[in-house]
């Protein structure tokens, strides 16, 4: 007997599309789903250690020049005693331009996985994140096209989509 071919539509490609996607898409989501849990505390000490750092920058430096040079958020400076200004969990010399603070910073491997979560167009990682958001953006259009209009499950899916906009809309505005 010979087997007649059937046309294969639209539905069939979207739906096989979007399942190998969603397969390559894994790993990623666990990732960038771990990291931004772990951005969420980083106004914490959670997951990290202490590292202390010594150095010799420049002399004479203000608090906001020290600051940029020392790559932190800021140096709010507590006492000046001589040529020593002490700032948060610091101190720098005026006169020899010796540094001596501590910092806190992820331990391994959640400062990998939180910097690949804040990767900038200059590092050479940004490809991976973008590719990803690509991925997700394809996952969320194709997932139109796995039920066909008028189904049971499309009018479920159309209702909670909405929904799912409203929340997201409600939150961008919210923040």
């Amino acid at each position: 007997m010979k087997q007649t071919k059937t046309k294969k539509g639209i539905y069939y490609y979207m739906r096989t599309l979007h399942r190998d996607v969603g397969f390559l898409a894994i790993g990623m989501t666990l990732i960038y789903a771990l990291s931004g849990i772990l951005l969420i505390y980083r106004d914490t000490d959670f997951l990290k250690t202490e590292k202390q750092i010594e150095k010799v920058v420049a002399r004479g430096l203000s608090a906001k020049e020290l600051s940029d040079e020392l790559h932190l958020r800021s140096v709010d400076v507590n006492e000046t005693n001589g040529d020593v200004m002490y700032f948060n969990n610091g101190s720098y010399n005026n006169a020899t331009g010796e540094v001596n603070y501590i910092i806190t910073e992820l331990r391994f491997p959640f400062n990998k996985l939180s910097n690949l979560h804040k990767s900038q167009s200059s590092s050479g990682l940004h490809v991976f994140p973008v590719i990803y958001g690509i991925a997700l953006l394809f996952l969320a259009v194709s997932s139109y096209w796995m039920y066909k209009p008028g189904t049971k499950h499309f009018k479920r899916f159309i209702i909670y989509g909405g929904i799912g906009l409203v929340i997201a809309f409600l939150l961008v505005i919210l923040i």
